[in-house]
């Protein structure tokens, strides 16, 4: 298939979306008394939730300069506060342009344990820092590295649903996916995609309330933060200047290329190659 024709099937961004504010995050002690997926969101929480569906409508729609014939598809964490973000979402596009939403397991909070005692608390996040955040389990709970797992399941799933149409969407229209989740599974969701390494992801800041990151299509059919954010906000984000300069050859990039054009990969796994070949290199010189 010619490669204007794969890149109708793609969706043309895909969206990251963190709750808006939570009773939580204005107090811990919120979590001693009330299961972490039933923590509600504050009044300013809601009131971030409704404007982060205006500026994700203005970024689809252009502010009416750009394509009109564009469609929206959620995908949402199951917890209170990611639900209740995604209903003021929702204020801000019509009937007729939402294929559907999924509510997504897989795309929940980090597990914490159950009810969680402040003080505790506060000691193992400081436990968790000297450890790694990428590999630190809480007790009863999880680990960073638990949580990119069952992100990784989640986007092996959302290929199959854009390979097999099962978003039901119609090649003349622009495909906008919406996932509404927490701050880590943003996180890691990106650092599948864009294949970062466990040491880059340390290096990376939690999303704000509501905050919005937008990877977006590219010319050549590979997907690009460079495209709606600039290289200060990845730089706040924690990105290195290696990992933008990626972002940014990603606008024009032709899908399959990465291995290829990327060698500060390779360097972030070597120090040096050998100079030559090997055996056979000297072989061959030999019989010329």
């Amino acid at each position: 298939m010619p490669l204007q024709g794969q890149l109708k099937h793609l969706p043309k961004r895909i969206i990251l979306v963190r709750h808006g504010e939570s009773q939580g995050n204005l107090d811990n002690a919120a979590y001693s008394t009330t299961p972490d997926y039933k923590i509600p969101l504050t009044e300013s929480g809601l009131e971030q939730a409704r404007l982060a569906g205006e500026k994700i409508r203005r970024a689809i729609s252009g502010e009416g300069e750009g394509k009109c014939d564009w469609k929206v598809y959620f995908y949402v964490s199951p917890y209170e506060r990611t639900r209740s973000t995604l209903r003021e979402i929702g204020r801000s596009f019509s009937r007729k342009r939402v294929i559907g939403v999924r509510e997504e397991c897989r795309i929940r909070e980090q597990d914490f344990g159950n009810f969680q005692v402040e003080e505790r608390m506060k000691a193992v996040k400081k436990t968790r820092e000297k450890f790694g955040r990428f590999f630190y389990r809480f007790p009863e709970g999880e680990s960073a590295s638990d949580v990119y797992d069952r992100v990784s399941s989640f986007l092996e799933s959302l290929w199959r649903d854009i390979d097999l149409n099962r978003l039901h969407h119609s090649p003349s229209q622009d495909l906008n996916l919406i996932i509404v989740s927490h701050g880590l599974a943003s996180r890691v969701f990106l650092m599948k995609w864009f294949k970062w390494t466990v040491e880059q992801f340390e290096y990376l800041n939690n999303p704000d309330n509501c905050e919005v990151r937008v990877m977006q299509l590219g010319e050549g059919g590979d997907y690009s933060l460079a495209i709606n954010h600039s290289e200060e906000e990845m730089l706040e984000w924690g990105l290195s200047p290696e990992m933008i300069a990626d972002q940014k050859w990603r606008v024009h990039a032709h899908r399959g290329e990465w291995s290829d054009r990327c060698p500060w990969y390779l360097d972030a796994f070597f120090d040096e190659f050998a100079d030559s070949e090997d055996d056979c290199e000297e072989e061959n010189n030999k019989d010329e």
